[in-house]
């Protein structure tokens, strides 16, 4: 297939969340770390051009802030996002249902989500062919605000499980 046809998924952990008395986890706000370290994902992902068409963000408010800094750090280039309700606690199956519908008109999606459903995501579709050490960076560690890059040929309704290829697998850390 031609390079065109290439999709790309981005999943993200959220950044470094608070743990405050008395408020309930879907409310649990970034701590000042997470605020840092947002910022730097969408960096990465501008410097990497690998920008994407369409966001889907858990409804968490550590995962909204998450997807502001993302957001603003991606400009004018950002895509407004949407907020998905069915990814907050998700299981990865959860969210690959979300994922399957996706209009076949976006190339590059980002997903903004929590563990251990983001890992066990980019683990179930991780194919054969992926990037080595992305791989087992992804399957053994996946801190706050880690990004997992997949490329398939699929249409995100074909996705369904090791049909596409980790290339990338970033950390960004606040230095």
């Amino acid at each position: 297939m031609s390079e065109h046809h290439l999709r790309r998924l981005v999943i993200m952990r959220h950044s470094k969340a608070d743990w405050p008395g008395g408020v309930a986890d879907h409310e649990r706000p970034l701590e000042e770390r997470g605020h840092r370290e947002a910022p730097l994902a969408g960096k990465w992902l501008l410097k990497h051009n690998i920008v994407p068409d369409f966001i889907l963000c858990s409804s968490a408010l550590r995962t909204r802030q998450t997807c502001t800094w993302v957001c603003s750090e991606l400009g004018d280039k950002a895509p407004t996002p949407k907020l998905e309700d069915g990814l907050y606690a998700a299981s990865a199956l959860r969210m690959l249902a979300v994922v399957n519908h996706v209009p076949d008109t976006v190339t590059t999606l980002m997903l903004i989500s929590h563990l251990p459903g983001v890992q066990d995501l980019a683990m179930h579709l991780a194919s054969r062919d992926s990037d080595h050490d992305a791989y087992m960076d992804a399957a053994t560690r996946y801190p706050t605000s880690a990004l997992t890059v997949l490329e398939t040929e699929k249409s995100w309704a074909e996705l369904d499980g090791q049909d596409a290829r980790i290339t990338r697998f970033k950390v960004p850390r606040a230095h």
